[in-house]
Formats: structure tokens, sequence, C-alpha cells
């Protein structure tokens, strides 16, 4: 189900743990499952479940608790917009109408194309650089205001 590389990179995370506790590495391995397919499947979730010898059902109430695991498929690029309030109170609920006016879709939608996903997403702990957004759950975007956005969204269709 998964690559070995993608395997090696979860025992590096297992390895943290005290042997009889593998399954404290969960997190990592549904983010490093995520990065690998995509998004997590059912079936993707079972396969982490089973790798770290607990409950499939565990596996999945972690991942269907964070925001971060997607369990439908997304686009290439998922941008998640901070409209809490520090955010919103910056610009955050600006930022969000932008992207979908600019993109044709509301959050939880992804592009006819399947280049864009839109998701509003909770405090990403950067207030002072708002309004954020956090693509693919990886790299924040700072201070985004429409330029920048057009900036962001131009590098990415490429």
């Amino acid at each position: 189900m998964l690559s070995q590389e993608s395997l090696k990179l979860i025992d590096v995370e297992v390895a943290k743990y005290p042997p009889d506790q593998k399954q404290s590495a969960v997190m990592a391995a549904l983010r490093i499952a995520q990065q690998e397919k995509g998004w997590l499947a059912r079936e993707t979730i079972d396969a982490v479940a089973s790798y770290l010898d607990m409950p499939a059902i565990a596996a999945f109430e972690v991942a269907s608790f964070y925001n971060m695991y997607d369990l439908e498929p997304v686009g290439k690029h998922k941008i998640t917009v901070c409209t809490n309030l520090p955010c919103a109170l910056s610009g955050g609920v600006h930022a969000a109408d932008y992207l979908k006016q600019k993109l044709g879709i509301e959050f939880n939608e992804t592009t006819p194309d399947g280049k864009f996903t839109l998701k509003e997403g909770e405090c990403m702990g950067a207030c002072g650089d708002a309004p954020v957004l956090l693509h693919n759950n990886h790299t924040m975007c700072s201070w985004m205001t429409t330029e920048k956005i057009d900036q962001l969204l131009a590098e990415l269709a490429k």
C-alpha cells in the first residue's frame, strides 16, 4: 500500500518512541502517507494502523480529528486560509473571499482542473503575520494582500 521510502520514513518516526508504543507515531505516519498518496483514503489509514499495530478505528479517529489530514481527494495545491478573529480583523475574510472569486470555488471545493482546493483553517499561530494562509500543509504565507495572492496563484499555476 505504501512505498518502501514512506515505510522507511515511518520507521524513523517509530524509532522515536519505546518499542511497545509504536502507535505514538500515528500522526507522523499519517502525514507521510498523505504526502505519498495525496490524501488519506480509508484503506490508506487502515494500512498505517496495521503497520503501527493499532486498531484501524484509532488511526481513523486521529485522521478525522485534525484538519491537516484530507479524507477526500484535494487539488494539487491545497490552500488553507485562517479566518479566526485576529486574521479576520486583519483581512483574512477578505483574502478568503478574494481567493474564492479568483478560483471560482467555495471552501471545501476543488477547481474543475484539479489544481486548487480551498479550505478554511483554524489559527495557525501567526497572528502577527495576518492574514495568513497555508499551502499544502507546509508553507506559511504571511501578510496576504490581493497582490501577494495573485503572485502566489501565478507561481502555483505553472
